[in-house]
């Protein structure tokens, strides 16, 4: 059901040698990119029309409308299952109380006697979310969205889901509900590019956005990339995954299970046990079978997910072995089942998000842990960090000198700028002390 990969015996190679003998998936959002570019410029031209096509097109239903109707949000959330809204009522709050301690405040450093430099942060103005709704519904993701923007300080946050036939043409209740808890109601019923692009042009009914975020399928990708420079975005989302760190102290029923729970997202979702105790990937590879046997989404996403090139279970000599191994995968989560769990889990330097221990599974993460779930993925932990209210801010320096303090360090400014052959640069400091400039 799912393959191994013997990394024993000789030594680890380093870098992309190691990273080339890991499992991935293929995900060619450059082959996607070609597909999406004409979608994305339809939007440009025709707007609201192009979107009330496309949705026709890919998600069987004709819009009379884009944006969602603020009756429909009060609607969903009236009629959500009491359950459903406490448990999403509970994960706002604890994505509350991790978000809000993330806020950055101004800081003034005093270079010199009257020369300064603050940084002030400053929320980006306008955000367009986006909410997967394919394969499964994901009302965790708009709060995974919502809520460090909101944290941030964003005026304006509009949100995007796919458009649903059995439901009218409007994004999944669910959705229209957690929006309605969150205070957002500025809803499109808009799904991939089409939505990525919606926020990047703007349209008739909704207007341009300074960035978009939330995860998605190959085309939210591509058009993710499309618009890089146009537009912020978070990062080109790729097929979910989890990488497990055990030693012989790990429960197999809860390693196989934490496999499982990524595997069900997609057939690309990718499952990865990297373990030094081949007694462990024997009992895991055992219990495996009963626990796919008993899940629900078989034979469309488990077990083709199990059974891809992106799932293994790589075997290493030792742990530390191991930790060169998961830091060279860089999983977008990444779960530590060892003896001493916490200290190797400060020790890792690359992941999207460290579970630690028995009782903290990526399932957490995925709800009610605090923790935001939108993160790196496909080896991009080692360069990028998941969703924050940092990725809302930006970060500008005022810069407050006095005369002396200019005068000060003025030569220093006008060796360097003749160094670089911008002599104009020198120039601008000399016109201020009466220095003899060119032309003069």
């Amino acid at each position: 059901m799912i393959s191994r990969i013997d990394l024993r015996a000789d030594a680890l190679p380093e870098g992309a040698a190691l990273r080339a003998l890991l499992p991935r998936a293929e995900f060619d959002v450059a082959a996607a990119l070609d597909k999406v570019r004409p979608i994305c410029e339809d939007v440009h031209h025709r707007g609201d029309a192009a979107l009330v096509d496309f949705a026709e097109k890919f998600d069987g239903v004709r819009l009379e409308q884009v944006r969602v109707p603020v009756e429909a949000l009060h609607k969903a959330l009236a009629e959500l299952d009491p359950e459903v809204r406490a448990a999403l009522e509970e994960s706002i709050k604890r994505a509350r109380t991790v978000h809000r301690e993330q806020r950055r405040t101004p800081h003034t450093t005093q270079v010199v006697p009257g020369g300064s430099v603050t940084e002030k942060w400053v929320p980006v103005e306008r955000v367009g979310l986006y909410a997967p709704g394919g394969r499964s519904v994901y009302p965790s993701s708009v709060i995974m969205n919502v809520v460090p923007a909101q944290e941030a300080g964003v005026e304006s946050i509009a949100l995007a889901s796919p458009a649903q036939a059995e439901f009218d043409g409007l994004p999944h209740p669910t959705i229209l509900a957690a929006c309605a808890l969150l205070g957002i109601d500025e809803v499109y019923a808009a799904g991939g590019a089409t939505a990525v692009a919606m926020f990047a042009y703007g349209t008739e009914s909704c207007p341009p956005a300074n960035m978009v975020t939330g995860p998605g399928n190959i085309w939210v990708a591509a058009a993710k990339r499309y618009f890089t420079g146009k537009i912020g975005i978070d990062a080109e989302a790729g097929p979910t995954e989890i990488a497990v760190l055990a030693d012989d102290t790990a429960d197999p029923v809860h390693v196989a299970s934490d496999l499982i729970s990524q595997a069900e997202h997609d057939p690309l979702a990718a499952a990865v046990l990297v373990t030094d105790s081949v007694a462990l990937a024997d009992a895991v590879e055992k219990e495996l079978e009963p626990q796919v046997a008993a899940s629900k989404h078989i034979e469309d996403r488990i077990v083709p997910a199990l059974n891809g090139r992106q799932s293994a279970i790589v075997l290493v000599d030792s742990l530390e072995d191991g930790l060169k191994v998961v830091d060279a995968y860089g999983a977008e989560h990444l779960e530590i089942q060892t003896a001493d769990a916490a200290a190797m889990a400060d020790r890792v330097k690359n992941a999207g998000a460290i579970f630690v221990g028995p009782w903290a599974p990526v399932s957490l993460g995925d709800y009610c842990a605090g923790s935001n779930h939108v993160l790196p993925t496909g080896g991009c932990a080692c360069h990028s960090s998941g969703l924050s209210v940092q990725s809302f801010l930006r970060g500008i320096h005022i810069v407050d000198y006095s005369k002396d303090a200019l005068a000060d360090v003025a030569h220093h400014v006008v060796t360097l700028a003749e160094a670089e052959d911008l002599p104009a640069h020198g120039a601008a400091i000399k016109a201020r002390f009466g220095w003899k400039v060119p032309g003069k």
